[in-house]
Formats: C-alpha cells, sequence, structure tokens
C-alpha cells in the first residue's frame, strides 16, 4: 500500500533527492517565504511607485510604518493544515506561523502623510513621493595651534 509522503509532495521526492538533486528545495518545506516580497519600484517625475507582491496575504496581515527614514513592510500569516483518514485520526498535520518584511530608505524628509498605499489582489501599491533634500550647511570647525 502506498503511504503518502510526509515530507514531499509524492513518494518519490524524497528517495531521489539526495541522489539526483543533492540541493533541497528549501521552499517545499516552509513558508511561500520565496515568493513573498518581490518588489518593482519605479521612478516617476514625481516620486516613487512601489508595487510588492503578497500572495495569499489579507489586508489586514500587512503593515506599513516609516520611522528613521526607513519604510518598513510587515506581513504576517499563519496557516493551519489537517489532514485526517476517514477514522480521523491524522494522517498529516502541519502548521506556519511567520512573518517577512522588508525596508526601504526613502528619506528623512519624508512625511507619513506624503505616503499612499493600496493593497488589491495580493499586491501593494505604494507611492512615494519625491523630496527635495535640504542641503545641510557644512560647519568650519578649526584647531587652535599653540606657538
Amino acid at each position: 500500500m502506498l503511504m503518502p509522503s510526509i515530507f514531499g509532495e509524492s513518494l518519490f521526492d524524497d528517495l531521489f533527492d539526495d541522489f539526483a538533486r543533492p540541493v533541497k528545495n528549501v521552499a517545499r518545506y516552509s513558508a511561500p517565504a520565496a515568493t513573498v516580497m518581490r518588489t518593482d519600484v519605479k521612478e516617476t517625475e514625481s516620486g516613487y511607485e512601489l508595487d510588492i507582491d503578497l500572495p495569499g496575504y489579507k489586508k489586514e496581515d500587512v503593515q506599513a510604518q516609516l520611522k528613521d527614514g526607513y519604510l518598513t513592510i510587515t506581513a504576517t500569516t499563519k496557516t493551519n493544515e489537517e489532514k485526517k483518514d476517514e477514522a480521523g485520526k491524522y494522517i498529516r498535520r502541519e502548521r506556519y506561523y511567520g512573518t517577512c518584511s522588508r525596508s526601504f530608505y526613502v528619506g528623512e524628509d519624508v512625511e507619513q502623510e506624503d505616503i499612499k498605499a493600496k493593497f488589491e489582489d495580493g499586491i501593494l501599491k505604494i507611492v512615494v513621493p519625491k523630496k527635495d533634500a535640504k542641503p545641510k550647511v557644512e560647519e568650519n570647525k578649526f584647531i587652535s595651534i599653540e606657538g
């Protein structure tokens, strides 16, 4: 009788992984992190547009924070997959709880009110305006020389 593989998607995945494919596909065993947070950044005349892929996430799972000139996007997920046989005994039970985040430096002159965000169809769209950096006045400091 063939039993479902505990570790892989098919009966032979684990058997041949060590011989034919010595580097295992880690994404298969963990969360879908390999495809999470892929980001497209587009520069426009007025600012920057970020399209961040967050497949499988809901709007309430995603948070954006601006602190010290860094825009940080955080997504949290939890899944619970249970498979039972006819008698109600567990064949396989898997849970995943995880958080991923990504930070972008947008400048210390950008204010929270300036940033616009929209979550639609698993894509977080963020618009960050360009701000003219205020030039810092260079102050000359001299060391006194005794003679």
